[in-house]
């Protein structure tokens, strides 16, 4: 038969500070890394070359980039241009042995594929003049039709998933990589960008690509003589391949890559600027023997010196950038970032939580949410920063992306130890908490309930806090009629309550109608919210003998239905429960339920 527990020592069992609950934490943790990364798919993948200008390259050998709708343009206009081709005529001219012929259809096509609007990929892959394009890529000696082939090419790569297999699958990555050493620059940029747009469509030709020896070939590139238009190229092409994460790019890779990264990320130009911080943010979106790979190339103290450049201060996609990076810095836990590298990371975000931008807040935010989940310790270095009234305030944030991080900040905070929960208190927290337990989002509520059961798991004047702030209410309120998932967190703050709380206390509570709730969801299919629930009924009633008020209470009870419930769970097929709930009935009623109790084997 088991043993049993007093009811304080049972409760205490169950009770929950947030510090020592590490696979809860897990949850959180998974739950805020969703959250944030639904929004970060915002880089473009793939890049369309799309018509704009004229120029004659075979007059002046060279192209001109321009920024237009958001993509680099490239854009070439030949004396025979305007000549108009079917797309039999065109099929026909691919595969025609006259290179002239091949120039002027591998150009209608890179044409057509130039439109802003509704470019027929399609139509060209199905057309099956691919391979014929790849072959185009060879001719050494005619780099105009090199070029054409390339942009070509780029375009179809741009397009679905099974336009870009089409790329792949006829041959063009191996040419593509060898023109990266052509000697002329414009042929080799169309090369770079097309490269880019493979290895943006998945880990899958991510990987082909870097197995085609290019990063070697990409990083020459990074030089004082490339235009700024071939590095942006270059550049954003590194970031490609740094991208996706199932699986991550071979640590092969990321070594040959971070080098140029830090070096890409001392130039002035906010599009490498931008780029070079997306590609960090790919490598330290990871395990923490990823992010020691990027720390140990030396970044961390530029990437905090672009976050208080006051040149950078207008460039808010590259701000943008640099703050994701630098959270992910801070988010592993396993072990978690150097105290060193912690201390130079936080007067930044200090500073940034003073932001408008609402993409800048939510990141520093989720930064300062993954330094607090940690240890007292490591929490004071937070709070020695000052930012605590701050986050306060941003819990009356409107934007769900910086409410979620900072609410989960402020949890964390109160984590902590008592003096750092009567911190968070006297910032004003408990302020807006009622508002939050209200909140239309359920995720919300359920965040500020978490809140809530670290506060209530503190010493009596705490308790008496969160009676003063009028939270039993709607704490109550959420244990009625919330989803469950709000319900259970509810619960283990009323079990908190009811450990640490003194007798008036806890007959606040019950005064604003917490057992009906709480008896309501002894039907739930989870034992340990029953366990909870039979533990917190009965060290109340063992707290109504110290107000000589037990018979009110039974009567109570009685009253919701409380009797009936708990007799039933004398039948249930968990023996803990069945056993709590006899304890209950013959410690607090009189006499032991006209129920039997289950029993092992059969009765003759």
């Amino acid at each position: 038969m088991p043993t049993l527990d007093v009811p304080e020592e049972r409760l205490k069992k169950f009770k929950y500070r947030g510090k020592d609950a590490s696979a809860r934490r897990q949850q959180r943790v998974a739950l805020s890394l969703e959250l944030r990364k639904a929004k970060k798919d915002e880089q473009a993948l793939k890049r369309r070359s799309i018509t704009c200008v004229s120029l004659d390259l075979a007059s002046k050998g060279v192209g001109q980039h321009l920024v237009c709708s958001g993509f680099r343009v490239f854009e070439i206009q030949f004396a025979d241009s305007n000549v108009s081709l079917t797309l039999d005529e065109i099929i026909k001219g691919v595969n025609s042995s006259d290179l002239a012929v091949c120039f002027q259809a591998t150009q209608a096509i890179r044409k057509m594929l130039s439109r802003e609007r509704n470019p027929p990929l399609k139509v060209i892959v199905e057309s099956r003049v691919i391979p014929r394009i790849v072959e185009f890529l060879k001719s050494s000696h005619h780099p105009c039709l090199q070029f054409e082939a390339a942009w070509a090419l780029t375009n179809i790569a741009s397009g679905t998933s099974a336009e870009t297999q089409a790329v792949v699958k006829g041959g063009a990555i191996p040419p593509l990589a060898e023109l990266l050493s052509s000697p002329n620059m414009t042929v080799c940029e169309q090369a770079v960008w097309a490269l880019g747009n493979i290895a943006g469509d998945g880990p899958e030709f991510r990987d082909v690509v870097i197995s085609s020896n290019v990063i070697p070939r990409l990083t020459a590139l990074v030089s004082s003589t490339t235009s700024i238009t071939c590095l942006r190229n270059v550049t954003w092409t590194l970031s490609n391949l740094c991208r996706s994460k199932d699986p991550y790019p071979c640590k092969e890779a990321v070594r040959q890559i971070l080098p140029v990264l830090s070096h890409l990320l001392q130039h002035q130009d906010s599009e490498i600027l931008s780029d070079t911080c997306w590609a960090l943010s790919y490598l330290t979106d990871a395990c923490s023997e990823r992010i020691a790979l990027v720390l140990d190339t030396g970044v961390l103290p530029r990437l905090v010196e672009l976050l208080t450049s006051v040149e950078l201060s207008v460039l808010i996609t590259c701000l943008r950038n640099v703050t994701w990076t630098l959270s992910n810095l801070c988010r592993s836990k396993d072990p978690y970032p150097c105290k060193e590298a912690v201390r130079q990371i936080l007067p930044v975000l200090s500073h940034l939580l003073q932001h408008q931008d609402s993409e800048i807040l939510s990141d520093t935010c989720w930064a300062l949410s993954y330094l607090t989940d940690a240890c007292s310790e490591r929490i004071a270095l937070v709070l020695d920063t000052g930012v605590l009234p701050r986050l306060v305030e941003l819990l009356t944030s409107v934007e769900l992306s910086v409410l979620t991080p900072s609410l989960r900040t402020v949890g964390n905070i109160v984590t902590g130890t008592d003096h750092q929960t009567q911190m968070a208190i006297d910032a004003g927290m408990l302020k807006v908490l009622p508002q939050l337990l209200q909140h239309p989002k359920s995720s919300i509520q359920k965040e500020a309930t978490w809140a809530l059961s670290n506060v209530a798991a503190g010493p009596q004047q705490h308790i008496q806090e969160l009676i003063t702030h009028n939270l039993l209410l709607p704490l109550v309120a959420l244990l009625r009629n919330g989803e469950y998932k709000v319900q259970k967190e509810a619960v283990w703050t009323v079990a908190n309550f009811a450990t640490g709380a003194s007798s008036d206390q806890l007959f606040q509570l019950v005064h604003f109608g917490v057992l009906g709730p709480l008896l309501n969801l002894l039907t739930v299919p989870d034992v340990k919210i029953i366990l909870i629930i039979l533990s917190i009924i009965s060290y109340v009633l063992q707290a109504s003998q110290k107000l000589s008020d037990k018979k009110s209470l039974c009567l109570l009870l009685e009253e919701l239905g409380g009797m009936d419930r708990i007799e039933a769970l004398q039948l249930h097929e968990n023996c803990q429960i069945s056993w709590a709930a006899l304890k209950i009935i013959e410690n607090h009623f009189g006499e032991v339920s006209d129920l039997p109790l289950k029993r092992s084997g059969h009765t003759s």
